[in-house]
């Protein structure tokens, strides 16, 4: 019976850790951008012929609806010479190079051309034909906007073996 209890509070432990974990990393797949609509928002609920979202910024609830250009952070990613990187991936690097600080795009130090240099630091191989300073610009807002709302990881880990299993003990 004992051995019973143990392998059921081993599931149960499983089970937490992989429903936070994923919940953690849905994150950026509910996370928003809505054309015409500044800012992010967040997927709140689903409706006929709607999504209801909540503003990032100011918590408020509006709908958004299937006329509405809506696409998910966890959708996007960066032309690079080697080809797309994951928005999230993006925003981890860029985390790590500003040290959690917000990044002021629109007064950056030196123009469009430190801008873009800036962000060849973060991302060496991006392409910067296809990747406008407009681009850019809106990449730092968004880290900004999903920095002043607490989230500091963006992209997902990938669980090993061991790490699964020293949890589950």
């Amino acid at each position: 019976m004992c051995k019973v209890n143990n392998i059921q509070w081993k599931v149960l432990n499983l089970h937490s850790y992989f429903s936070n974990y994923r919940n953690y990393f849905i994150m950026i797949k509910q996370i928003l951008s809505i054309a015409g609509k500044p800012g992010l928002f967040k997927l709140v609920s689903r409706g006929k012929n709607m999504l209801i979202v909540e503003a990032l910024q100011t918590g408020k609830r509006t709908p958004a609806y299937s006329h509405d250009k809506v696409i998910s952070l966890g959708d996007i990613s960066i032309y690079t010479t080697e080809g797309d990187v994951p928005l999230a991936e993006v925003l981890d690097k860029v985390y790590a190079k500003t040290e959690g600080k917000e990044v002021d795009a629109k007064n950056f130090p030196g123009g469009e051309a430190a801008l873009r240099d800036f962000f060849g630091e973060i991302l060496p191989a991006y392409d910067r034909e296809r990747v406008y300073t407009t681009d850019i610009r809106k990449l730092f807002s968004w880290y900004n906007i999903l920095l002043a709302a607490g989230f500091t990881k963006f992209a997902e880990e990938k669980a090993s073996e061991e790490s699964i299993e020293e949890k589950a003990d």
